[in-house]
């Protein structure tokens, strides 16, 4: 059989309303760090990366993949289908992912944000994991990137842990980003089934907390439901079978 080109007219055919090309996303997993509560290596969530990834490719989107301080990123151990806890046996979305040269390449240097043009990009999705919860938060570039898409209307997505990205934004007129807009993330509910499945605590602190704490309608659709919110242009998921969910409010958000 005759080798078949990717660039072949043979793909699912799916609607596409032009509008200057095709819309540009730009998502951000965290970098590699270690737990400075359990001790573990950390990284990001693979289903948080690779549901929403699936399906901006399939709405033809170009997706960017970085990371706030660059170069190589993993998952989180628990997230790889391949581990032998078996915690994410079921994923066979990131299963494939992690089984496609052309994709795992990118994350073995990925952009870091400092080195971005935020103008070049039309939506932004934070994907989640345990590292986030041990770099997000105080990232000032990563804030910063949030407060120019969300105050440029521009579709701001951030899924479970990475949510912990939205808690200290402030925008331009000093004001919190989350306070009295309505969001989702890793629920209380969610922190302790975790905390009693793992015989540890996980978190350093939890963001369903810190988010009210800071003003926001915080809500969730109950243990490990998949579920997202859309708040203006601000988009948010609860956990990892949230991802599909929050792409699909970005698309529904930037019409294309």
């Amino acid at each position: 059989m005759a080798a078949v080109s990717e660039t072949d007219d043979h793909h699912e055919v799916v609607d596409v309303t032009p509008r200057g090309g095709r819309p540009r996303v730009l998502m951000v997993v965290a970098n590699p760090g270690v737990s400075t509560t359990t001790g573990w290596p950390v990284g990001f969530w693979a289903a948080e990366l690779f549901h929403p990834l699936y399906e901006f490719t399939r709405a033809r989107y170009e997706v960017t993949i970085a990371s706030p301080d660059g170069g190589p990123v993993t998952v989180d151990a628990l997230s790889d289908p391949r581990d032998e806890s078996r915690w994410s046996a079921d994923d066979v979305i990131s299963m494939g992912y992690l089984n496609t040269p052309s994709v795992m390449s990118r994350l073995e240097d990925t952009p870091a944000l400092a080195d971005l043009d935020p103008g070049g990009f039309d939506a932004l999705v934070v994907c989640g994991g345990q590292g986030p919860m041990f770099q997000f938060r105080d990232h000032a570039v990563l804030r910063g990137l949030i407060a120019r898409f969300f105050e440029d209307g521009k579709p701001t997505a951030a899924l479970c842990h990475g949510v912990s990205a939205l808690i200290d934004v402030d925008l331009t007129d000093g004001s919190p980003l989350v306070a009295g807009r309505t969001v989702t993330g890793f629920a209380n509910v969610e922190e302790d089934f975790g905390d009693a499945a793992t015989g540890v605590t996980i978190m350093p602190y939890r963001v369903e907390d810190a988010l009210r704490a800071r003003g926001a309608n915080f809500i969730q659709a109950g243990l490990f439901k998949a579920f997202a919110v859309r708040d203006q242009n601000l988009i948010t998921g609860q956990q990892q079978y949230s991802g599909a969910k929050v792409a699909a409010l970005v698309v529904e958000a930037l019409g294309v």
